[in-house]
């Protein structure tokens, strides 16, 4: 069994389900393309019982797994937009909040 790092006991239950979903996809993807485990793991570059927990969702499977995979599905590029600061949409409002804030003090400095 692998060992459990610290922050897979504090990760929020959005993440977990989002994983779990991940994997489980990934799993379909590979059984759509009727692939084997112990193939699939290869042209991974892991073990089976790694793919196994990745497709379970296991948090502790490395990133470069999960890109790996998605890399076999042809879906390397949507990583990218994981992150894609035009869809940050915490970072978006603090602009706006901010330029609202200085829109304000011009206000007051006019006035």
């Amino acid at each position: 069994m692998p060992k459990s790092s610290a922050h897979n006991e504090w990760l929020p239950p959005q993440v977990l389900e989002a994983l779990k979903a991940l994997g489980a996809n990934l799993a379909l993807a590979r059984m759509r393309r009727k692939e084997s485990l112990r193939r699939w793991a290869k042209r991974l570059g892991v073990s089976v019982s790694t793919l196994q927990r990745m497709e379970a969702g296991d948090p502790g499977v490395g990133m470069g797994v999960w890109a790996a995979a998605l890399w076999l599905m042809g879906r390397a590029d949507a990583m990218a937009e994981l992150a894609d600061p035009a869809l940050d949409m915490g970072a978006l409002e603090l602009d706006l909040r901010a330029a609202r804030e200085r829109q304000a003090r011009r206000a007051k400095g006019a006035a």
